[in-house]
């Protein structure tokens, strides 16, 4: 069953009184993500949404790093863009709990560079520069461009909350056509560290100087609501991959299929 947004307010508003945030309900199977969010009931009385930070893929589609991946190396393509993915966020894992950092453009040339010794490929300086330049390249989902323009119209203020780097996200939202949108654009190398160190889910506080029950975080990934549950900001998980919560003993308080999803979610109460 959807969590309605009446339930998840109800939730918030217990978690302002008491300074805790609790448990949320289990998140919905990955079966049920390819379903239209319906439109939530309108919320009791709460703590109001002013605010949403955003990791970076769900305004952002990564698919064209892995369609290139397997057009560089032709039947192995998967296994470099798994290999490489998993390994780039397990080094900024390791960096974090080591206090060696490495900002994310070097974590993510670094693990190509290991993913590529991993499965013996010999890509070359080319092939690896295309790789890399790729995340230059990242444009937003379809859907994003029209949620963020229904978002800032209900008066929510919206900010990026993620590990890339500031030119990372600088020419993303050039290619994407989404300047203006953002109040704030937040990488976690100004703190030098990665999500989900509690350093970097605080520089949105900082930055838009509100309670965490006003922040609404949305991740990409089931580890980064894990963490942002944590932290103690409400949070929406835009699972677009349909994928399983992490077995972290902590669930998204809301999660939909897309942007869209979300604007339903947050504009319930409007």
């Amino acid at each position: 069953m959807h969590s309605s947004r009446r339930e998840f307010l109800n939730r918030v508003a217990g978690t302002a009184a008491t300074g805790i945030l609790g448990s949320a309900p289990p998140a919905m199977t990955a079966s049920c993500v390819a379903e239209r969010w319906p439109a939530p009931p309108r919320p009791a009385a709460g703590p109001k949404i002013r605010a949403i930070a955003f990791d970076a893929f769900p305004i952002l589609d990564p698919r064209p790093i892995a369609a290139l991946a397997e057009e560089l190396c032709p039947g192995k393509g998967a296994l470099l863009s798994e290999a490489w993915r998993t390994r780039q966020f397990e080094y900024t894992w390791l960096r974090v709990a080591a206090r060696e950092y490495a900002d994310f453009w070097q974590v993510t040339a670094d693990a190509l560079a290991f993913a590529e010794r991993a499965l013996r490929l010999d890509l070359g300086e080319d092939k690896r520069a295309r790789l890399l330049g790729a995340y230059l390249d990242l444009e937003a989902w379809p859907d994003v461009p029209p949620a963020l323009e229904s978002l800032r119209r209900a008066g929510i203020r919206l900010s990026f909350l993620s590990n890339f780097t500031p030119r990372m996200l600088d020419a993303a939202i050039e290619r994407s056509g989404l300047g203006g949108l953002f109040d704030h654009v937040l990488s976690t190398d100004r703190a030098r560290t990665y999500k989900p160190d509690p350093r970097a889910y605080r520089m949105a506080l900082d930055a838009l100087g509100l309670d965490r029950e006003e922040i609404l975080f949305v991740p990409f990934a089931g580890w980064d609501a894990a963490g942002a549950r944590w932290f103690g900001y409400p949070t929406f998980w835009v699972n677009r991959m349909g994928l399983p919560a992490e077995e972290l003993g902590v669930s998204a308080d809301a999660m939909g299929a897309t942007l869209t999803d979300l604007v339903d979610f947050v504009t319930a109460g409007a």
